[in-house]
């Protein structure tokens, strides 16, 4: 394929997304550690690790396939950043900051998936 995984905006703005969730969680309760600070994190690598492992799939429906697991992982990330809200949890500011990130990386996400034809 033309781009590397690392050329791509949307990896980019992923990993962005991952740090950011680490330093989020890092804020959160330590007896949080094996609850949402696990999830939260494992679920925000998971975005740039598939869209980085779709790329380097043959084909682009294998790629689309990985995106739309990634895709799925920003709705777990923002499902999770509400719950962290709602529990009142974390630093606000940096809250608010992975929100972003995570809503511009699905955004992001679901226009690539419609550049392949498909439902994003």
């Amino acid at each position: 394929m033309a781009q590397d995984f690392q050329d791509l905006i949307v990896w980019q703005r992923a990993m962005e997304l991952a740090v950011s969730v680490y330093e989020l969680t890092r804020t959160f309760p330590r007896e949080e550690i094996y609850g949402i600070t696990s999830q939260l994190r494992r679920a925000s690598v998971s975005i740039a690790s598939n869209i980085a492992e779709g790329r380097g799939r043959g084909t682009d429906g294998e790629f689309r396939q990985f995106l739309n697991i990634a895709q799925g992982s920003t709705y777990e990330v923002q499902t999770q950043l509400l719950l962290a809200k709602r529990m009142k949890i974390g630093d606000a500011v940096l809250l608010t900051k992975a929100e972003a990130l995570c809503i511009e990386t699905s955004k992001m996400l679901g226009a690539f998936l419609k550049s392949f034809g498909a439902r994003g």
